[in-house]
């Protein structure tokens, strides 16, 4: 019996070593997880860290390369290293430096996951791949070094101690820190969100980020003090507003022609003391992907450049001024009766009359379609009129002041209704489409200017400006 029971046994070793290696249950793959955002793509990816698609669907098993927003990758090749990957704008105002301190991650680690080469590189709208991890959530509360000030009183004044301090920005010793850094801290929150810009500005937001051909950026700046602002986009002076919520806001147009690529974004802050400080940071513009049309059978004169380019300047110097005063409220509302007038939108590349004259489509155009009002156009917010009149190119135009740099042109007009100096109300009819100027059937061609560039006016009927 005990014979019989020993061969068993033995048969059953022999079974389960004969077992393929192949059956046995693999080891899950480790490595941080990559959430997927809109518009990721297996190949940009596997481009960003680094390895190959092939790699990225070995190690996630994944049956095809289809993949949505939201989706989990392990990505492969960062050995070592755990928690999620998230890919974020950099906000204006962030360094390498701020943001490796707010997440708590190694520089060193920041450059291999992103492939940076320069520091510059970290423009405002680049697409940062983070590295998260519950247990080093991102810091929120901060400070900055006064002049004049040691670690140790700035330490008593946030409650905490040079050395923790020091340890969470990857300071060597107290002592190198320097007046005027931004340090983060240990415990607190801000409703602000965390920047490495000078302390005494509380908050900087740029808006959009990255921002496109002819959108209306916004900069919208808070601080811990009454201050004074200026800066410049795009070779264009800021004009700083000062807002109900104690912030101060800027509103500048980027023409659509603009080339897409880097540009720097200042901000110039003057102190209740005169003491002034600025911060610079590149922020990207891309392309607007506009589409191409030709129109012709336009009047040759109106196409002349010694008629367009001195009635452009004259424009112009219309729509330049800034007034401090903001009359509109809220949306912009559209100038006829029916969205479904639209026959041109702005940003086209346009060409007149087989190339005699190159250009883009500055607004939007409404043709005659309602049935109610056919021919009425309305002011598209409240204003004051600037400019009424006969023009070789916009033939009978309105030009309607908003407040704050913000202009409207409307164009080809057939009658207008509104006189110079008159105040005009969101919807007041302001006159009617007519085929006057430069034109190949009736309509009526709206121009939106903020700080003296035409801008898309959709934008204006979607959002509003401030927000």
């Amino acid at each position: 019996m005990r014979r019989q029971i020993v061969a068993c046994l033995a048969a059953l070793i022999i079974i389960f070593s004969a077992t393929p290696v192949s059956a046995q249950t693999a080891t899950p793959p480790t490595g941080p997880v990559y959430i997927v955002v809109s518009g990721d793509t297996l190949y940009d990816i596997a481009l960003r860290f680094n390895v190959t698609v092939a790699d990225i669907i070995s190690t996630n098993n994944l049956a095809s390369q289809d993949i949505f927003p939201g989706d989990q990758l392990i990505i492969p090749g960062l050995t070592g290293l755990s928690g999620t990957l998230i890919t974020q704008p950099v906000p204006f105002g962030e360094t390498l430096r701020s943001l490796s301190r707010q997440y708590q991650v190694d520089p060193a680690l920041l450059i291999k996951l992103n492939h940076i080469v320069s520091p510059e590189e970290l423009y405002a709208g680049y697409n940062l791949v983070l590295l998260t991890q519950d247990q080093h959530p991102a810091l929120t509360a901060r400070t900055t070094l006064a002049a004049g000030e040691t670690m140790l009183e700035m330490s008593v004044r946030q409650n905490s101690d040079p050395w923790t301090i020091s340890q969470l920005n990857n300071l060597s010793e107290p002592q190198a820190n320097l007046p005027g850094d931004v340090l983060y801290l240990a415990s607190g929150s801000s409703s602000a969100e965390p920047s490495g810009i000078p302390a005494v500005l509380t908050s900087a937001v740029v808006d959009p980020l990255p921002i496109i051909q002819g959108a209306t950026v916004q900069v919208k700046v808070t601080a811990t003090q009454p201050i004074t602002l200026s800066g410049q986009l795009v070779e264009h002076t800021l004009h700083f507003f000062p807002q109900e919520d104690g912030s101060q806001v800027a509103l500048q147009g980027i023409h659509a022609m603009t080339e897409a690529g880097l540009y720097p974004l200042r901000i110039d802050v003057t102190l209740p003391d005169g003491a002034t400080q600025s911060f610079e940071q590149m922020v990207l513009v891309n392309p607007g992907n506009f589409k191409t049309e030709t129109i012709n059978g336009v009047d040759p004169a109106t196409i002349d450049p010694a008629v367009t380019d001195p009635e452009d300047a004259w424009l112009l110097s219309m729509v330049t001024p800034v007034t401090n005063e903001k009359y509109w409220q809220g949306q912009f509302q559209l100038p006829v009766d029916s969205q479904y007038c639209l026959r041109s939108v702005y940003g086209n590349r346009r060409t007149y009359n087989g190339g005699a004259l190159t250009g883009f489509h500055s607004g939007m155009d409404f043709g005659v379609c309602s049935k109610a009002h056919p021919f009425d156009i309305y002011a598209p917010a409240d204003g004051v009129v600037v400019f009424t009149g006969l023009k070789t190119v916009r033939g009978y135009a309105t030009i309607i002041d908003h407040g704050q740099g913000v202009y409207s042109g409307l164009y080809h007009q057939a009658e207008i209704y509104v006189s110079v100096g008159e105040h005009v109300t969101a919807g007041e009819l302001i006159g009617k489409i007519g085929d006057t100027g430069r034109v190949t059937g009736p309509h009526v061609h709206w121009d939106l200017f903020v700080n003296g560039i035409q801008v898309n006016p959709r934008t204006w009927l979607e959002n509003t400006f401030p927000h």
